[in-house]
């Protein structure tokens, strides 16, 4: 497995001495971050990919209307509050004070009606929005105005959405681009603004303090929520895609910050008294195997199905983070450990005599023999380890599997074609979704299933569809939880993805960094001290 052959010059990278880290410039002072993300930002519109390197960009670039504490919860961002009318029909948000584009123009409802008209378009929690709406409008330029076809009290957790898919408000003029095309242009209302001209694609990415960013003078600074403090003036994105060398650059002192260290790297980077490892994100990685459902062969549900039987979640979590399960778990369904609506699932578990019988199975399903193009993301070890077990398991049962070894940034981009395998087309990846992004159904993307309206891969179910419908409208959790069963066990029929087990990766940073903020990373509150 690649993560153990990076294990063998990891100890060479880390054994002391000053390294030049390619990449990296030295350390600039207290008032630049250097951050190492594990993957290059290769898409900068906060609605156009799920990939977390945006969501990255995101929260640093845009606001939100509400924001997110570490408990999950909303709070007000930047609305000054809202008030519910109608029995709940109607909600009036009002934007606070001192809000500005990083152009310098005022954000104004309109921006913010438009920004979440486009997000609602791509996302599934926003989807979720705008079904339940009747009317999104900006009667002024401070007010913003759901009107609904019945109550949503889920309306503030969604417009504070944290992860994948950020609402962002962006200036109406680039809002107004269609959903479905790039907006290329970063011009965004929070705390840091993108340096376009200092972008190096697969090398560097820049973000400046917003000097006219004014953070909120209430609540406690916790995720998104609470006040958002650029407390440096420079953020460096260096993208280092070999694990041992990110490391040594946090050891050297050359870089602040690793997104992503090998799990099998940080019992050397805890002996550094200088670097601190922690887990930020307590909801875990959720690993996911996910299926092009428009083209052969997993168009067909029960080859689906077989391919499900096949998955050791075991063998997918050790590849990522070792034997001993102190970062990992299996047993993992369609919800994540931790969440209120986790289910045992009915798979997971399978082993060699197993697979023997699955080739049978497979060829009774239906498959005769279509090339399988498997994308894996070379570049980021959690990614590839998985790739290669998902491979191994698809080759045992008889599958003709092209392996396509591609940069992130590049498997990102692929995934949008709709073609067939032999049109630059694809059959299925490998991916992570946080916890917080699975809690639940109206957020969890990979769990929709409408078709060519949902996310890459497109699964088409109507009755995982009707069953997040009726989970919406469920009389408090026990009842939540009945229909999230029925949700798990119509998933093990359609399989719109397969879990691949979780694990909870750590970050590691050096110690005169403080003020690191639970959650996914975010660059408010924290400084630089020496």
């Amino acid at each position: 497995m690649l993560r153990r052959d990076l294990l063998k010059t990891s100890a060479l990278l880390l054994g002391g001495g000053s390294l030049a880290m390619p990449g990296v410039a030295r350390a600039q002072g207290n008032k630049v971050l250097n951050f190492i993300p594990y993957a290059d930002v290769a898409v900068v519109d906060p609605t156009f990919s799920t990939a977390y390197t945006t969501r990255t960009h995101a929260l640093a670039v845009y606001d939100t209307l509400f924001g997110t504490d570490e408990n999950l919860q909303p709070q007000p961002q930047m609305v000054a509050g809202h008030v519910l009318e109608d029995d709940g029909l109607t909600w009036k948000l009002t934007l606070r004070d001192g809000l500005q584009f990083h152009d310098g123009s005022k954000v104004l409802a309109r921006d913010c009606v438009a920004s979440l008209k486009r997000w609602g378009a791509r996302d599934a929690f926003g989807q979720v929005v705008m079904d339940v709406t009747n009317e999104l409008s900006a009667p002024d330029d401070k007010t913003i105005v759901f009107r609904l076809k019945r109550p949503f009290p889920l309306l503030p957790l969604a417009l504070g959405r944290a992860s994948s898919l950020v609402p962002a408000i962006m200036p109406e003029r680039l809002a107004n681009t269609d959903p479905f095309k790039q907006v290329t242009e970063v011009i965004g209302s929070g705390p840091f603004r993108f340096v376009a001209d200092e972008r190096v694609p697969g090398a560097r990415v820049v973000y400046a303090r917003h000097t006219g960013y004014v953070p909120r003078a209430d609540g406690t600074p916790s995720y998104t929520a609470g006040p958002r403090t650029p407390n440096v003036d420079r953020i460096v994105f260096n993208v280092i895609t070999d694990p041992a060398t990110a490391a040594a650059a946090l050891q050297t002192g050359d870089a602040d910050w690793v997104e992503q260290p090998l799990i099998d790297l940080l019992p050397m980077l805890t002996r550094n008294r200088d670097i601190a490892v922690e887990i930020k994100d307590k909801t875990g990685m959720v690993g996911c195997f996910r299926f092009n459902h428009l083209q052969p062969p997993f168009n067909n549900p029960a080859i689906r199905r077989v391919v499900l039987q096949a998955v050791n979640q075991a063998d997918c979590m050790t590849a990522v983070a070792g034997a001993a399960p102190d970062y990992w778990q299996g047993e993992v369904g369609y919800f994540p450990p931790g969440s209120p609506m986790a289910t045992r699932p009915g798979f997971g578990k399978t082993d060699a005599a197993k697979l023997a019988q699955l080739r049978t199975a497979l060829t009774e399903a239906g498959y005769k023999g279509e090339r399988v193009v498997f994308l894996s993301g070379a570049d980021v070890p959690r990614i590839s380890a998985v790739c290669e077990v998902m491979r191994d398991a698809l080759v045992q049962i008889g599958m003709n599997v092209d392996f396509v070894a591609a940069d992130w940034g590049t498997v990102v981009s692929r995934i949008n074609s709709r073609n067939p395998v032999n049109e630059g087309g694809w059959s299925c990846y490998c991916t992570y979704w946080s916890g917080m992004d699975q809690w639940m159904p109206p957020s969890h993307t990979f769990l929709r299933a409408s078709g060519t309206r949902g996310a890459t891969g497109w699964p088409d179910s109507p009755d995982l569809e009707a069953l997040r419908a009726q989970w919406l409208l469920a009389d408090g959790e026990a009842a939540q939880k009945a229909i999230a069963a029925q949700l798990q066990t119509t998933a093990e029929r359609d399989v719109p993805y397969i879990p691949l087990g979780l694990f909870k990766q750590p970050i590691a940073y050096r110690k005169n960094i403080t003020g690191i903020l639970n959650g996914a990373p975010v660059f408010t509150n924290l400084r630089k001290e020496g």
